[in-house]
């Protein structure tokens, strides 16, 4: 599956994208799996509260399932004015 980084998190990991293999079965265990790899990743998943995450291009939560999908993508809170 294809990973996007935007903001902070591409900045702290270094990657604008990649993909990955995968055996995760929620966006919660792939960010387990991605903060064991390296500190670069730790450090960016270390605090979930400060990240959102779109499956396919749609708003998701951390519990939700990774079976079928073809990109995840993590960025911070968005605001506006």
């Amino acid at each position: 599956m294809n990973v996007v980084y935007f903001a902070w998190v591409r900045e702290r990991i270094g990657l604008p994208e990649e993909t990955v293999d995968t055996d995760a079965a929620t966006v919660k265990d792939l960010i387990a799996e991605l903060s064991a790899r390296e500190d670069r990743y730790a450090a960016a998943f270390a605090d979930t509260t400060a990240l959102r995450v779109a499956l396919d291009q749609e708003l998701s939560d951390f519990d939700a399932p990774l079976d079928g999908v073809r990109e995840v993508a993590f960025f911070p809170p968005m605001t506006g004015g």
